[in-house]
């Protein structure tokens, strides 16, 4: 049954700032592997170790950032650091979540931007493509198991699935159906909607904590807050952009980058992997920022570096403007396109929890979210396979056509030009992850080792 919302029976543990900094600079060094991996460090580290939270509030805020746009982890841990330490522990833990992602793509898209034409960057990245592939399924799985468990469930997922991948149906669009589904299902047949719920423990014990957890009394949330929090969020998210607008032009790359990269920031529901297909497109077709298979070397260096996948927009974001400098370098230009994209991308992040963590403390128990969050997921699941089917096809062929059919939009493989070697790679990938259950680590290292032992060797049979 819904719980309601109760106080702390006694005084709640306070844990010195300083203690939670290093324990998030731990966090933050252990964030490999996607979200899954990403949140399972947290809980191991902060509920199970610390007992700074309880598995309840866990779940209840893990669900809401689940909601959100953006990468659902990097949100959870702002929302527990503000739980714990209100605005400077939220902004701690979410800055530490991304900083060091954000150092190590810079230097890998300053070496690729640089250096991509020599062998070593390009036989690196031959084995890592489809390794990829590999990982973007395991997505659609771990997602799908935690979501589709009944029939409700798994026909939304295929609605989803033949919504974007044969109608090209906006994305956001996609989502805030299944939002109002969830919303009305849960009204008129909870039993088939409400199937995950943030208030149960996992271990069955149905004992809470809360008493012990370390957190502040929950804030009332009022309007003046509300309009506080807004009015200092998006003038720190728009007024970067004003100044962009009005030092370099509106026709800069930097500016361009800076409108598109904030329009996705507010439509990246479920994950990076959701949007990245969207992303690809209008980053290759339309501004020309990157070339043909390009975001897969981008997926690559986000899977090998901690942090967030949605970093890979940052991979963007430094090319686009490396090949369209303007009056700078295009190293400087690079820099800053980076810069410019990860500030768009995060300051959003940092604006939902704030803004709504008040609101979403006090629907604790509330049955309705739990619904509208299972349709959603549920939706989601449909639009990572389409993203894994859009990655398969550009890994595994060297030529991909669009075709319609009675309306139908779907991808057509030219047979002839199979990569037989990428395919190779790519059965392996899935058969580490899969059937030996190796770790990401472990399966992108090994492939990627015999992409380039592969590449080397075709190079010098040439």
């Amino acid at each position: 049954m819904p719980t309601e919302p109760s106080q702390p029976s006694e005084e709640p543990r306070a844990i010195p700032l300083r203690q939670a900094f290093w324990t998030w600079c731990r966090v933050a060094a252990l964030s490999f592997g996607g979200p899954a991996g990403q949140i399972a460090v947290m809980h191991r580290i902060i509920v199970d170790e610390k007992k700074w939270i309880s598995e309840e509030r866990f779940l209840h805020a893990l669900n809401y950032c689940m909601l959100l746009p953006g990468p659902e982890a990097q949100q959870l841990a702002t929302y527990i650091g503000w739980l714990m330490h209100r605005t400077r522990g939220g902004l701690i833990a979410g800055i530490l979540f991304v900083l060091p992602g954000f150092v190590a793509i810079l230097g890998l898209s300053i070496v690729y931007a640089c250096y991509q034409q020599t062998d070593i960057v390009q036989a690196i990245f031959f084995g890592l493509k489809p390794a990829v592939m590999a990982i973007v399924l395991q997505a659609v799985l771990r997602i799908g198991k935690r979501v589709l468990k009944n029939g409700t469930m798994i026909a939304l997922a295929a609605a989803s699935f033949v919504a974007i991948f044969c109608f090209n149906v906006p994305f956001p669009l996609l989502i805030l159906g299944a939002g109002a589904i969830g919303l009305v299902g849960g009204r008129l047949w909870p039993g088939q909607f409400s199937v995950i719920r943030g208030h149960a423990a996992v271990d069955g014990s149905g004992v809470h904590v809360q008493q012990h957890e370390a957190v502040l009394p929950d804030i009332k949330p009022t309007l003046t807050r509300s309009v506080i929090v807004s009015s200092v969020f998006l003038t720190l998210w728009f007024l970067p952009l004003a100044a962009i607008g009005l030092t370099l032009g509106s026709e800069s790359v930097y500016f361009r980058e800076g409108v598109f990269f904030s329009k996705a920031a507010v439509v990246t529901f479920g994950g990076a992997y959701s949007v990245l297909a969207y992303i690809a497109q209008q980053a290759v077709e339309k501004y020309g920022w990157l070339k043909p298979g390009e975001m897969l070397d981008g997926l690559g260096m986000a899977e090998t570096t901690p942090g967030p996948l949605i970093m890979v927009v940052q991979f963007v974001g430094f090319m686009g403007a490396y090949r369209h400098p303007g009056a700078l370098s295009p190293l400087t230009a690079g820099i800053l396109g980076s810069v410019v994209t990860t500030w768009v991308t995060f300051v959003p992040c940092f604006f939902w929890i704030f803004l709504g963590a008040p609101y979403i403390e006090r629907l604790r128990g509330n049955r309705l979210l739990s619904s509208a969050l299972s349709a959603i997921t549920a939706a989601v699941v449909g639009v990572i396979l389409n993203l894994a089917v859009w990655f398969s096809l550009h890994t595994l062929f060297g030529s991909v056509e669009t075709k319609t059919l009675y309306g139908l939009r779907t991808q057509v493989p030219d047979p002839a030009t199979l990569h037989l070697a990428s395919l190779a790679i790519a059965v392996l990938a899935c058969l580490l992850t899969f059937y030996w259950k190796k770790g990401m680590a472990l399966t992108l290292a090994i492939c990627a080792t015999l992409g380039a032992i592969y590449y080397y060797a075709r190079t010098l049979v040439a």
